[in-house]
Formats: C-alpha cells, structure tokens, sequence
C-alpha cells in the first residue's frame, strides 16, 4: 500500500498587505534567525489567545472591561496559565470573575496543551517507544519537558479503546 503524502502548505503570493505586515513584525522582534521567528510567533499567539479570553469574559460578562455595571458578577483579575503549544511553552493571564463561573474555551480549564501533542505521543507509543524515549523525543523537539507521568497519563487515555479494538469481532 502506498503512503499518503502529507499535505504541503504553498505559501501564496507577498502581497503589499503581507509585505507590511512581515516588515513590522521583522521591525517589532528584531528577526535575525529562525529561532527569532518562532519567539514571535510564540508571543503572537499568546497575545491572540488572551485577546480571544478577554473577548469570551466580555462575552459572559456582558459588558466592556471599562464598562459600569449592576451585575453581581465582574472581572476578577487573571490567574497565569502555562500552555505548550507547536512553538515551545508559554504563559498566559486568564481572567477570572467573582463568581468563578467564566470557562473560557481558546484554552479550556485544565487544559494545558494546545499543539496536538497527544496525538504525536500515541504514535509514538503505537511505534514501541518507552516513555522515557517519548519524552525525551518531545523535549527535543518542542523544546519543553513531558514527564513520564504526563506520558503515561496521555497512553491510559486510550489502552481501553486499543484493548477493544484488538478483540473486536
């Protein structure tokens, strides 16, 4: 059986718009290497995903951050929050309410990883990888520590879908 190939972006023609849009991000983080790109896009998507919650808080709230309001219910500050993602590990503020009922949904509560990487550590563990090679494999690269815990945790998720799959009909 053949292999699929995989999908390969095809970057679309520099438009002035893309034009202004690299030469200021180029400007804002001082690109000079690959590594500088990646910073950026880590920063960037921090900061999108904490216009998003703010956004979603707004939402629930029903009014704008600066906004009076009657509700017994407001914005109570932000609690930091460590997410990995493709582009490496970072911080973000979630903002929380008095009554602790605001659950964002860019990054729900208690979810910590947004790179897919469960699914890369199952396949890695289908192909009889040990944990420790699987985390050793992701620290390098993505750049950050899974521990073997966090591993295991991710593989039980599935050994009962697996064990079912095997004695099917």
């Amino acid at each position: 059986m053949a292999r699929k190939k995989k999908d390969v972006y095809h970057v679309g023609p520099l438009t002035e718009g893309k034009k202004n849009i690299i030469a200021a991000l180029m400007d804002e983080y001082e690109i000079e290497t690959a590594d500088d790109i990646q910073e950026a896009l880590k920063d960037l998507l921090g900061g999108t995903i904490k216009s998003m919650m703010e956004a979603e808080m707004t939402d629930h709230l029903g009014y704008e951050k600066s906004e009076r309001s009657e509700s017994d219910n407001y914005r109570n500050g932000t609690k930091p929050k460590t997410v990995r993602s493709k582009y490496g590990e970072f911080e973000v503020d979630v903002p929380k309410d008095r009554n602790g009922t605001f659950e964002p949904q860019v990054v729900k509560n208690r979810q910590k990883d947004i790179s897919g990487i469960d699914d890369k550590i199952i396949s890695m563990y289908a192909r009889g990888l040990t944990t420790r090679q699987i985390s050793e494999q992701i620290e390098e690269i993505y750049g950050f520590e899974c521990s073997e815990s966090f591993i295991s945790d991710v593989t039980d998720k599935i050994l009962k879908d697996i064990e079912e799959w095997q004695h099917r009909p």
